[in-house]
């Protein structure tokens, strides 16, 4: 008897769509497949960098349209950073564009309403390009240098201060905070309440290489912290560049960035 081909490598997969009924459908349908293992979940293009970062899974299943860093910006931006691209399938509901750029390029995408088999197909090819060691790095970023990038980052944020409303550039921008549902933005100039609603869509609009959710309640710009606070239990606090020289507190899950990002 000839012996039995090896069973495929576990894929580890994380799943991008801002739409909660996408991801749990997409969960679902995974579920079938002992071949594969959801690592996580994200809502947006900011959320799915910190967890490729974390977890460095084998494939990403990414959505091509969402508000803020939408799929092709995530990519965009890990090819700006370098190093191991993970293996992308991209998912799409319209734009014709994005598809006829993934097809001449060999890169695989899935349309909405996904269907199984077509996603069996997909899981199949990735698993071939992982045995042959080949990289998706070139025909990822061919493929994405084809399709126009939307606008760039908000260059300028409306703060309320004094019942006016101020044009306050970004970049003089340092942190921001949320409380009571209220979001507090303050600058080198003045400090008032932002016109969003959630730190995530104020996050969205903002240069994710600039700009750190810290906190759940904090976003900081990192160009603006004055001091690195050791604080309690191996924790820390960040003392900003504002006349107050407010500190504000790193969470525990963001403690491993900080110490990569100041060598701690």
């Amino acid at each position: 008897m000839g012996e039995k081909p090896a069973a495929a490598a576990t894929l580890a997969v994380l799943i991008v769509d801002d739409e909660h009924l996408a991801r749990e459908e997409l969960s679902y349908l995974l579920r079938e497949y002992p071949d594969v293992e959801v690592i996580g979940t994200a809502a947006n293009g900011l959320e799915a960098l910190e967890i490729i970062r974390q977890q460095e899974p084998d494939l990403v299943l990414l959505d091509v349209q969402m508000p803020g860093l939408d799929g092709l910006g995530v990519v965009r931006h890990l090819l700006q950073q370098g190093g191991r691209l993970p293996h992308f399938i991209f998912i799409t509901a319209y734009d014709q564009y994005a598809v006829q750029a993934f097809e001449v390029n060999a890169v695989d995408y899935l349309l909405k309403p996904i269907e199984k088999s077509r996603l069996r197909m997909s899981l199949d090819r990735v698993h071939r390009l992982i045995e042959s060691h080949e990289a998706s790095a070139t025909r990822v970023e061919k493929a994405v240098a084809q399709i126009p990038e939307r606008p760039g980052t908000r260059a300028k944020l409306l703060v309320k201060h004094s019942n006016r409303l101020f044009l306050v550039d970004a970049s003089d921008v340092i942190y921001a905070t949320i409380d009571d549902g209220l979001i507090t933005i303050a600058a080198t100039m003045l400090e008032g309440l932002s016109t969003y609603r959630t730190i995530e869509d104020l996050q969205s609009t903002l240069d994710p290489a600039t700009f750190w959710r810290v906190h759940r309640s904090y976003l900081v710009n990192i160009n603006r912290i004055k001091e690195v606070v050791p604080w309690f239990k191996s924790s820390y606090q960040l003392r900003m560049d504002d006349k107050r020289q407010t500190e504000i507190p790193v969470s525990r899950a963001q403690t491993r960035r900080l110490r990569e990002l100041f060598k701690l």
